[in-house]
């Protein structure tokens, strides 16, 4: 069969193509600029700190996540209400508010005074490499909470019952049972929050943290090259969200792998289970 919506949608996205690579190729771009910046050490280096924002955030708002997930299905009802309430808090404003707040912070509590451990002026603390972890992470956190609710009530409630027939506590159920079966689940979750972790670490420069974008900005503050700079920041963005899905990919396939093996040997076991008994058997 003749398909002529095919061709003509298939002809409509490729002039549109065209059309945008010529306005890139004519316009007022200088390339060669583009080039000179792309492996500068003010850019690398500012690559470097977006790479650990975004690394100790992430880390940050996994742990959150874990640990309110938990909660939020908690029979304590204090600890289900603690873990709602932050859920509701970060997940309900800004992330570039809660950068701001978090780095204004001092203005709310000036000193960070912990008997006998820490006495310092919080200024001092929260650093902005400081403040956007936290702004960042905390934010992730709130996310991810629901998200890891979500994964611990996906698992097979009869699992938990087994655990607890063998004489395993809830903690050591939730350790070796639940918590390995739900990070499979939402390992493609994690990959999105790594990815969006490192697009969102731009917000940095707000504060006046000197990440890659940070870097930019000083730069074309001086010599005017802002579409430039621009280019160069999406170039190494791209660079890395490249790098993270393709490792996301082969941490799924591992872990899918896994599973399928896991219910072809289930599946093995049941067959062999039903076939009748041999008369030696018998």
């Amino acid at each position: 069969m003749r398909h002529p919506g095919r061709w003509i949608s298939g002809g409509i996205v490729l002039l549109l193509l065209v059309a945008i690579g010529q306005a890139f190729a004519v316009g007022q771009i200088q390339w060669p600029v583009v080039g000179q910046f792309l492996a500068a050490e003010v850019i690398v280096v500012g690559f470097g700190w977006t790479l650990l924002i975004s690394a100790c955030a992430l880390a940050l708002g996994v742990a959150l996540g874990f640990a309110f997930g938990i909660m939020r299905l908690s029979e304590n009802p204090i600890l289900r209400f603690a873990a709602w309430l932050y859920v509701w808090i970060f997940r309900g404003t800004p992330v570039l508010l809660q950068l701001l707040i978090w780095f204004n912070i001092a203005l709310v509590f000036p000193r960070l005074y912990i008997p006998g451990l820490v006495d310092e002026r919080m200024v001092d603390v929260v650093t902005p490499f400081v403040a956007a972890v936290l702004g960042l992470g905390v934010n992730e956190g709130s996310y991810l909470t629901e998200v890891v609710r979500g994964g611990i009530a996906s698992v097979d409630k009869g699992q938990t019952e087994a655990a607890h027939t063998l004489g395993m506590t809830p903690g050591q159920t939730m350790r070796r049972i639940i918590l390995p079966q739900t990070l499979r689940l939402i390992l493609p979750v994690l990959g999105n929050s790594a990815i969006g972790m490192l697009k969102f670490s731009s917000l940095a420069a707000t504060i006046a943290m000197g990440e890659m974008l940070n870097a930019a900005q000083r730069i074309y503050f001086i010599n005017g090259a802002v579409i430039e700079l621009l280019f160069v920041c999406a170039v190494w963005y791209l660079a890395g969200t490249t790098v993270l899905s393709i490792g996301q990919y082969y941490l799924e396939r591992h872990f899918g792998r896994d599973a399928s093996t896991a219910a072809v040997g289930r599946g093995w076991f049941a067959s062999w289970a039903r076939r009748p008994a041999t008369p030696e058997e018998a």
